[in-house]
């Protein structure tokens, strides 16, 4: 395989640079000593970062985001492991009907599927307490339903990659469906599930379109707080959640390449 080039590697370092300073701008904000938004003029300060600490209000929207990109990344990704599997196994007819329906959502402007979802959640609140507008689930299910998509499209990918001779082999053998599914299907696309994994957890925990439409008091997520701080008072904190969020997101990243380049130079 060929190596880019030197100007190429520069060239990518730019473009990185142009899309990421942005985002590292508010870093000094995030240490203002003042009450609203400004650099910190010479004189820094860790107000707002104690603030963040100090108001349980942030701590418990953190906490119920964590709680939903868990359980919507989880039902997204094993919904797509689903459909991926029956597409590659059984090669149904007309696969682009099929597709084209469950990928809807990626394209469908995120106001009309924010509606639909907010008129079924309502009308399930309407039978039920647990699952429905405003709840931890029923956000969990929406969010469910607008990643899934990303995790169809990295999980068919991934076994867009594997020789279907194996999996032939394995039923010449008289290996069951599930067996040729967990002991020759999924451990050579294991890397293409956790990906998709990761990637619908943080559309999970960054979504925020659909989350203004189905939740009110009961169901306030990291991102619509930081939404209503912008909104009503432009509360410096929020710089300071961004740069912890940044801050998360690389060590992540970092720690995902760091594991992932292990795992495959060990096979």
């Amino acid at each position: 395989m060929e190596r880019p080039s030197a100007i190429a590697l520069v060239l990518a370092a730019v473009v990185a640079l142009f899309l990421l300073l942005p985002l590292f701008a508010v870093v000094p904000v995030s240490f203002t000593p003042a009450r609203f938004l400004s650099m910190p003029n010479g004189n820094w300060s860790l107000r707002h970062y104690m603030a963040l600490l100090e108001n349980p209000a942030w701590l418990q929207a953190t906490w119920l985001s964590i709680r939903i990109a868990v359980l919507s990344s989880l039902i997204s990704t094993v919904l797509a492991l689903a459909f991926s599997l029956g597409m590659w196994m059984y090669r149904p007819v007309m696969p682009g009907l099929y597709y084209g329906f469950v990928l809807m959502p990626m394209v469908a402007p995120p106001v009309v599927s924010a509606i639909t979802i907010y008129f079924f959640l309502t009308g399930l609140s309407k039978v039920n307490d647990f699952v429905g507008y405003d709840t931890v689930v029923g956000v969990a299910i929406a969010h469910a339903v607008m990643i899934a998509p990303f995790a169809v499209v990295l999980i068919t990918v991934a076994l867009a990659q594997v020789d279907r001779r194996i999996d032939l082999a394995a039923r010449g053998f008289g290996a069951s469906v599930v067996t040729r599914i967990f002991r020759v299907i999924l451990p050579n696309v294991k890397f293409g599930v956790f990906t998709a994994a990761f990637l619908a957890f943080v559309l999970s925990w960054e979504e925020i379109g659909v989350t203004l439409f189905i939740t009110s008091v009961n169901a306030v997520t990291l991102p619509r707080m930081m939404w209503m701080g912008l909104r009503d008072n432009i509360d410096p904190a929020i710089a300071a959640i961004s740069v912890v969020l940044i801050g998360i997101v690389i060590l992540v990243i970092v720690g995902k390449t760091v594991v992932f380049r292990l795992a495959a130079k060990k096979h």
